[in-house]
């Protein structure tokens, strides 16, 4: 009966993971995409105020580098998970 119980998860649970783990990394990947276009509209209207006095620029900057992070986590996230469906 035991080996019979161990076959069984042997044969199941990485079939169950699996998908999981796949949907876990697509989840991220959007949470992620989701960070990184919240600050879009507030870093547009930073620069167009920049534009116009000249001031923001350090706000600008920190917010571009906010955004590509969160992208390039994003990003990456589906591409694990695209790694992961094809192996």
């Amino acid at each position: 009966m035991r080996s019979i119980v161990k076959q069984f998860f042997r044969h199941v649970v990485p079939s169950v993971i699996r998908p999981l783990h796949i949907l876990w990394n697509e989840v991220i990947g959007f949470l992620f995409l989701v960070f990184a276009a919240v600050p879009i509209p507030r870093t547009w209207k930073t620069w167009r105020q920049y534009e116009q006095t000249g001031e923001g620029l350090f706000n600008i900057i920190l917010s571009l580098v906010f955004i590509l992070i969160m992208a390039g986590f994003g990003i990456g996230s589906f591409q694990r998970a695209r790694k992961i469906s094809r192996s």
